[in-house]
């Protein structure tokens, strides 16, 4: 067993050192977990030891620990955000009328000591050696015994003791749904260290940043509840719930009342699990054999939609593979549990009682993330555009093939509306704020989501669609299981186009800058020739296409480069006459040129006619013959 399990790990472990930049490193760290879950208390305790890889060219005298359950109590860096911010997530609050006014209330303020979330920890030794351990918040603060150095290992031991919080986010008992255990950032996770340095930021709202690693858990609870979750199952045929092998009866001795359930989970950053004793668990084959899970309640209002998207998850999981790149891993599952939708290492955790479309729709984006943050592992507390954002993409067009709409639609036109929405509202922040640091919660979803998404559709009008799709596809085989940066992506599309693109990353992320063109003048130019002059109003350059109509129904294309790429796109009409004019500097506010037909001739001029260029203000890009 043991040699077969480092035959099937070899060519993982091999492409975790795939990161192309020169220099690279990251940490590694290899977890052990022995859990003991109490399911009438909601309370658990475990012992963990991590052995710990120092990859980076630094002596580390300190390390760091999430103890996101800490979160969950009243008086929380959590529970005071909620208390401030002026749209908090409905989820998360109680709205009730006082004095004829809407008030919103914290529900973490209100928990009881038997309902909070808490993390404590004990015993705390390296390599045998007593360690200075202090609790912050979210974050448990070590002084080592004694210092990392560069390229050596450590041995990281500590007990913990949890209790699962009422489900209030993404993690906790008893959800909306009747869910039992949603368990998530449940466990003390080691802070990821890189070459920016720590990155133990508190648990407030959002986002999470993971070591890479293998996992070895065991969990023990109740005989009755099933379990889905990261990794392999190592003891299938003694535990069943629908996991042993076919033809195998497992029989339980009289007088079990537990089972212990033991996962290993190879080359990971996060280790999620739900457990519910209702659970009905079915298994499909998706693509390349691999095992597709699905756990959920066992209701007779829920039953048809979840046996009908399983085959629809195969389908997503087969356009993933060819649109991104081959799911490295051997299972998946979606699990109900949770407070909507969340990705977690080889599954997701996903609301149930849901129309069938919005069933799919909420598995084809979670399930995208296993691409878009489990296997290219973008530190999404800073750039969380890059995961929600290409996931949303991704997303959006596999639901498009899957799922088609009965009226045709453009799968990226909500994100587009969203994004110009924001960026009149005068409430957008650039993309570089810290997913924390939003003013609004609207704000930091389409920021995320919407303009992230923008990012790439736009990336395509940029470079062309083809060469867009070679993007995707090289980013994830040259980054996968690495934490890749905004500077990969964009590196990436050039050396794939050819483009200089750094102009659009600094003026997409870094500021609110805009982009509006406009055609402020058709005239004249002499008895042959109409002159067109197009005015920049925004902050953001861009090359335009732009097509122009006869009267006699045939069609000319013309490319105005921005000197900034230092490059030309190819005609994407190659039906219709095409024309590269000259370059637009920046520095100049308007471009004139003529079109070699006179006025009376043209019935239209159209800047981006595909639109997918993101102008906040689209009605001045089209010129109509009166």
């Amino acid at each position: 067993m043991k040699k077969l399990l480092f035959l099937s790990l070899f060519p993982i472990l091999t492409l975790a050192q795939n990161n192309p930049n020169p220099g690279y490193w990251q940490q590694h760290v290899d977890y052990k977990m022995e859990v003991k879950m109490d399911v009438k208390k909601f309370q658990y305790k475990g012992k963990q030891e991590i052995v710990y890889t120092n990859n980076s060219n630094d002596t580390l005298h300190k390390v760091y620990y999430h103890l996101y359950n800490n979160a969950f109590q009243p008086g929380s860096e959590m529970d005071a955000r909620l208390q401030t911010i002026s749209d908090p997530d409905k989820r998360m609050v109680k709205t009730f009328k006082k004095e004829g006014k809407d008030v919103k209330e914290s529900r973490i303020s209100t928990l009881k000591l038997n309902e909070i979330g808490y993390l404590n920890i004990a015993n705390f030794k390296q390599d045998g050696a007593t360690a200075t351990t202090k609790v912050v918040g979210t974050i448990l603060e070590v002084t080592l015994a004694k210092a990392i150095l560069p390229k050596q290992k450590t041995t990281l031991s500590l007990d913990f003791d949890g209790q699962v919080p009422l489900q209030i986010r993404r993690s906790g008992r008893m959800s909306e749904e009747g869910v039992a255990l949603s368990m998530t950032q449940w466990y003390p996770k080691l802070c990821e260290y890189d070459f920016e340095g720590w990155h133990a930021n508190p648990y407030i709202a959002r986002e999470f940043h993971g070591v890479w690693g293998n996992f070895d858990v065991k969990i023990t609870i109740d005989k009755a509840y099933t379990i889905g979750g990261t990794g392999y199952l190592q003891n299938k045929n003694e535990i069943g719930h629908g996991y042993q092998d076919a033809g195998v009866q497992v029989v339980y001795p009289k007088k079990t009342k537990t089972l212990t359930w033991h996962f290993y989970a190879p080359n990971v950053h996060d280790f999620a699990w739900g457990a519910d004793n209702e659970f009905i668990h079915d298994m499909i084959l998706g693509p390349n054999n691999v095992e597709l899970h699905f756990l959920y309640k066992n209701k007779k209002e829920n039953l048809e939609n979840w046996k009908k998207m399983q085959p629809k998850t195969a389908e997503l999981l087969a356009f993933f593979n060819e649109n991104v790149g081959p799911y490295p891993y051997k299972q998946y599952s979606v699990i109900q549990g949770g407070d909507g939708g969340m990705e977690y290492g080889m599954c997701t955790l996903i609301t149930g009682n849901r129309a069938f479309g919005s069933l799919v729709g909420v598995t084809a984006h979670e399930m995208a993330h296993s691409w878009f943050q489990f296997v290219l592992a973008t530190n999404e507390t800073k750039h969380e555009w890059m995961d929600e954002g290409f996931t949303s993409y991704i997303s959006n067009l596999a639901m498009n093939k899957v799922l088609p709409p009965k009226k045709p639609e453009v799968p990226y036109e909500d994100a587009y509306n969203n994004y110009i929405y924001l960026a009149k509202s005068g409430k957008e922040q650039p993309l570089s704020t810290h997913a924390d640091r939003y003013d609004i919660n609207m704000a930091y979803g389409i920021s995320a989501y919407s303009k992230g998404e923008v990012f790439l559709v736009q990336l395509g009008y940029l470079i062309g669609q083809e060469n867009l799709n070679k993007t995707i596809k090289r980013y994830y085989n040259d980054y996968k299981f690495t934490h890749p940066t905004p500077n990969d992506i964009k590196r990436v599309a050039e050396k794939v186009s050819g483009a200089n693109l750094d102009w659009y990353l600094l003026d997409w992320t870094l500021t609110t800058n805009t982009i509006d063109y406009s055609i402020k003048e058709v005239s004249e130019a002499n008895a042959a020739n109409t002159k067109v002059v197009f005015e920049r109003k925004g902050r953001m350059p861009m090359p335009l296409d732009v097509m122009v109509e006869y009267t006699d129904g045939t069609k000319e294309f013309f490319y105005i480069p921005n000197t900034l790429m230092r490059w030309e796109k190819p005609n994407p009409y190659p039906e219709i006459k095409g024309n590269v004019l000259k370059g637009w500097d920046w520095a100049y506010p308007t471009f004139t040129f003529e079109i070699a037909k006179p006025k009376d001739k043209i019935k239209s001029i159209i800047i981006d006619p595909e639109n997918l260029m993101a102008d906040v203000n689209k009605q001045d890009n089209v010129f109509v013959k009166k």
